[in-house]
């Protein structure tokens, strides 16, 4: 059960993870997805309202911490990033 529950909220964190990059900051997601998917994209400018401090955003994902880390290492081509024109900004 519990890998299942990982799987299904690596999928959660990756999906707002993809959802703040095309959105911005608005999401539907609880507060600890949304900071999730902020760290996995490395966009401290994503956090929600009321976590500027990044090591209290950090701390209020305690054991999801682990989820960042398997994102970041291993799922990473999950994140679908913007294109960006470094020609015409």
């Amino acid at each position: 059960m519990r890998v299942f529950m990982n799987r299904q909220t690596i999928t959660k964190i990756i999906n707002v993870a993809n959802e703040l990059l095309q959105a911005g900051s608005s999401t539907a997601a609880s507060t600890t997805e949304h900071i999730a998917a902020a760290f996995v994209v490395n966009r401290m400018d994503l956090l929600p309202e009321g976590y500027e401090h990044v090591v209290e955003a950090w701390r209020r994902l305690d054991r999801w911490q682990h989820l960042v880390n398997h994102i970041r290492n291993d799922e990473i081509h999950r994140i679908h990033w913007p294109d960006i024109d470094v020609l015409n900004p």
